[in-house]
């Protein structure tokens, strides 16, 4: 019996990003991503391994190597949509989240439980890491294209911010391709 059920959802690959390694957050729009076991080469998360960050600050030492369960960055169209409106912004440029890959058609899509799949027809396959909890540096990225407005990402985003992944199976994903979600078929842990 398979451990992961597919669910009656799926997505349209809307929009893909290449970030760059370097100091900077900020995608360039892309039509495909080449995706390796390592994720995309020559991007700012590439990499079988990582150094630990803030986000597991609490199990080790700041720059302790760790598996790179955060290969990709991963959103809603329809989460971005409520950031922006939240923001008071007619549209939100995902390229300033360092996003990889912008989804349109799952709901409540920063809250799929971690360890689903997403698998487009050719095999390509993401495992979700968690759901990626909002930080300050898009908050630069948009302060500096709209004045006034990077402060506000932070709240806007609680909650829509999308999911980390890493490359379970590598191969091309292109914008327009339909990803199939699955799911761990277990029951919700309730100690």
């Amino acid at each position: 019996m398979p451990f992961l059920r597919e669910t009656e959802y799926s997505a349209e690959v809307l929009w893909l990003g290449h970030v760059p390694a370097g100091t900077s957050l900020r995608a360039h729009a892309v039509d495909a991503l080449q995706l390796g076991f390592e994720g995309v080469q020559g991007e700012r998360h590439e990499g079988l391994n990582r150094a630990s960050c803030v986000r597991v600050g609490n199990l080790y030492p700041k720059g302790t190597e760790i598996r790179n369960v955060r290969q990709l960055s991963i959103l809603s169209a329809e989460e971005l949509d409520k950031i922006a409106a939240e923001m008071r912004l007619d549209h939100l440029d995902p390229s300033y989240l360092g996003a990889s890959i912008v989804l349109g058609g799952i709901p409540d899509f920063s809250h799929i439980p971690p360890s689903s799949r997403l698998q487009i027809n050719s095999g390509v396959t993401l495992t979700v890491d968690m759901e990626n909890a909002p930080c300050i540096l898009p908050g630069r990225e948009i302060e500096a294209e709209h004045a006034g407005h990077g402060a506000g990402f932070k709240p806007a985003a609680k909650g829509r911010r999308g999911v980390t992944a890493w490359v379970e199976r590598p191969g091309e994903l292109r914008v327009g391709d339909r990803m199939k979600l699955f799911v761990p078929d277990q029951p919700i842990w309730a100690p």
